[in-house]
C-alpha cells in the first residue's frame, strides 16, 4: 500500500483502540499501541503496517508469536485480519521492544491517541519520532533467554492441557482452533531457540 494510505490506516486503528476505553471492564484489555519498520522509515510503498499492542497480561500469557486467549474479539474489533496490518502482542510487564520489534513508536495508550506521533507520520518528520520525549522512544528491549523461558512455558502449559476438553472449548472462536495455539506456542519458541543459538 502507498504511505499515505498506511498512514490513515495507522488513524484508523488508533480511533478503534480509543474505542475499546469505552468497553466496561474493571481492568482495560489493551493498554498501549505501538508501530515500528517500514512505516516510521518511510517506506513507499509498504507491505504491512508493524503493529505491536500491550496488554494486561502477564508475560507467561503473552508469549512472543502466540494469540493469547482474550484477543480474538481485539482482531475482530480493530479489523486486524482485513490484512496490511501485522501485529504482535506484548505483556505490560515486559519491554515492547524485543529482537524484532525495533525502536518502537507509541501511537496511542490509555491517555488517548497520540496525534502528534500520527502528525509526524504523516508529515514525513521521522527525526520527530525519535526524539528523547516521544512516545515509545529509546526503551529497553527484552532479552531474549527471558521471552525463551516464557515462550517454553506456556508451550509446556499448552501441550499439557492440548487434549482436556474444557481447555479446547476455552481456546476455540472466531476463527481460532486449539491447533492455532499449539502451532503459534511451538513456532514462538523454535523462533526464540534459533536466536538464543546463534
Amino acid at each position: 500500500m502507498r504511505y499515505a494510505r498506511a498512514v490513515e490506516r495507522l488513524r484508523m486503528l488508533a480511533e478503534g483502540c480509543e474505542q475499546t476505553r469505552r468497553l466496561p471492564a474493571e481492568e482495560p484489555f489493551l493498554r498501549e499501541a505501538y508501530v515500528f519498520g517500514a512505516l516510521t522509515e518511510g517506506a513507499d510503498p509498504i507491505g504491512e503496517i508493524e503493529v505491536a499492542f500491550v496488554l494486561n497480561l502477564p508475560p507467561q500469557e503473552a508469549a512472543w508469536g502466540t494469540h493469547p486467549p482474550g484477543t480474538a474479539w481485539l482482531v475482530d474489533f480493530l479489523r486486524l485480519d482485513e490484512g496490511g496490518v501485522a501485529y504482535w502482542w506484548r505483556s505490560f510487564r515486559e519491554p515492547v521492544a524485543n529482537h524484532h520489534i525495533r525502536e518502537p513508536v507509541r501511537f496511542w495508550s490509555l491517555d488517548g491517541i497520540d496525534k502528534g506521533v500520527l502528525e509526524a507520520l504523516r508529515e514525513r518528520r521521522f527525526g520527530a519520532l525519535r526524539d528523547a520525549g516521544a512516545p515509545g522512544g529509546p526503551g529497553p528491549v527484552a532479552p531474549v533467554a527471558e521471552e525463551l523461558e516464557a515462550a517454553l512455558e506456556h508451550l509446556r502449559a499448552v501441550h499439557g492441557a492440548y487434549w482436556d476438553r474444557q481447555w479446547r472449548r476455552e481456546h476455540r472462536g472466531l476463527r481460532r482452533y486449539p491447533e492455532h495455539h499449539l502451532w503459534e506456542a511451538v513456532r514462538g519458541y523454535l523462533e526464540l531457540l534459533g536466536l538464543r543459538d546463534e
